[in-house]
């Protein structure tokens, strides 16, 4: 017997035929989620039909992979929505010779995302058990240009030796009620950081562009909502 929910489950029937169900599930993502939200880049569009969402997606919740919702992660974490991990990409616009610092790794989606634009990904993650996790699913799918720490990044992160600070491109997996003074100096001239900034219900998404030593230009791209980071400063801790 079937239930109303099995007729909208991209991976209903998908025994008769799993590779047409997936793809279809795939395209109705792309077409009715992502590009609904300005995602018409026809490169980030691509990206996503070749880093494939469901090999990060823990096995329990892969019939949700090209949903429209948060997925659960342990630690009481989640992976964004696919909308909402497409438009990051977009707005980062990561280039070849590029390194990129991420901050909240989660499963390695989004750095397996910016990794196949960038020459070098630096992922940081709090939770041991999520870096693992995210270090064993780059890996697993053939990502080697990432590199996972275990560590608290909430406040910036300097990184070390090769892939040390600072970066082109800095974005934030997750919000933060203001953005601390250490990112604007972690991050190239020239260089972007996507940060969602704010407190829930209503945060913004921003770009911050460094002009030149001591200059920023933000740039706010869209209202949403996602899980604040992990010991994320408080607005009495920033310094403009």
């Amino acid at each position: 017997m079937t239930s109303p929910f099995d007729k909208i489950n991209p991976f209903y029937e998908s025994a008769k035929n799993p590779t047409m169900n997936l793809e279809q599930a795939r395209f109705n993502m792309i077409e009715q989620q992502i590009r609904t939200w300005d995602v018409l880049d026809t490169d980030v569009l691509q990206t996503l039909v070749e880093v494939r969402r469901e090999a990060f997606v823990p096995p329990a919740y892969r019939s949700l992979a090209f949903f429209d919702t948060e997925i659960p992660l342990p630690c009481g974490e989640n992976m964004l929505s696919p909308k909402m991990e497409a438009r990051m990409l977009q707005e980062a616009a990561v280039a070849p010779h590029e390194s990129v610092l991420e901050i909240g790794a989660g499963s390695g989606y989004m750095a397996a995302l910016l990794a196949h634009y960038a020459r070098h990904v630096t992922t940081v993650e709090i939770e041991s058990e999520l870096a693992a996790l995210a270090e064993k699913n780059l890996a697993t799918y053939g990502v080697a240009n990432v590199n996972v720490e275990c560590g608290d990044g909430a406040r910036g992160w300097s990184g070390n030796g090769s892939h040390a600070a600072p970066y082109d491109v800095i974005v934030l997996s997750g919000s933060l009620p203001v953005l601390p003074q250490a990112f604007l100096t972690q991050v190239k001239v020239g260089g972007r950081i996507l940060a969602v900034i704010g407190d829930a219900p209503i945060m913004t998404a921003c770009r911050i562009t460094r002009r030149a030593d001591d200059a920023w230009d933000t740039q706010k791209l869209f209202e949403t909502s996602i899980k604040p980071l992990r010991n994320a400063a408080t607005p009495s801790a920033f310094h403009f």
